[in-house]
């Protein structure tokens, strides 16, 4: 049952994380211009390591278009870009991204749109204040995201310790 779930669930879950790379992108005019000559190119991404006791999380495919954002798609056309992501500690890789760091990510596809898509990931962040700012007020927003850094700073001193004592976040002998 908890896997019939999934399937209704993941590709909403997946339509999101569209929404928030195409809002990410359309706010820099030139994440867009580099992405406008791959435009009709897909890109997919994979869990590698998912573990088996959690339902299956699906490949998310990307379909990159003529104004330079994502569309979300059920197949991949083509020989896509292939990233995959290390996922066998879903809770470690979580807090490791929220401290800033990266997981393990391994590509393989064309050289160009690979070197695209690493420009992304190297420069474009989320201005969550900003967006927040909008919701709340400047002055609302601003408390909230001194209280993140906070929270966040927080996330990666306890990380750094679990790592001290868990090398490769698994248990040691």
């Amino acid at each position: 049952m908890l896997q019939d779930w999934s399937k209704l669930l993941a590709p909403a879950v997946q339509d999101r994380i569209c929404l928030l790379l195409n809002h990410v992108i359309s706010r820099e005019s030139v994440a867009m211009d580099r992405l406008r000559p791959f435009a009709g190119r897909h890109v997919l991404v994979h869990l590698r390591g998912w573990p088996a006791l959690l339902p299956p999380a699906p490949d998310l495919v990307l379909a990159i278009t003529p104004a330079g954002l994502f569309e979300r798609v059920e197949q991949p056309q083509g020989e896509p870009l292939r990233i995959e992501i290390e996922a066998s500690n879903p809770a470690l890789m979580a807090l490791s991204t929220l401290s800033g760091q990266r997981p393990e990510v391994s590509v393989s596809g064309d050289v160009a749109l690979a070197g695209a898509i690493n420009w992304l990931i190297e420069n474009l962040r989320w201005d969550i204040e900003d967006d927040l700012g909008a919701l709340v007020g400047p002055m609302a927003a601003h408390q909230l995201a001194r209280w993140s850094r906070t929270a966040g700073a927080a996330l990666a001193a306890l990380v750094k310790s679990a790592a001290a004592v868990m090398p490769g976040g698994r248990a040691s002998a």
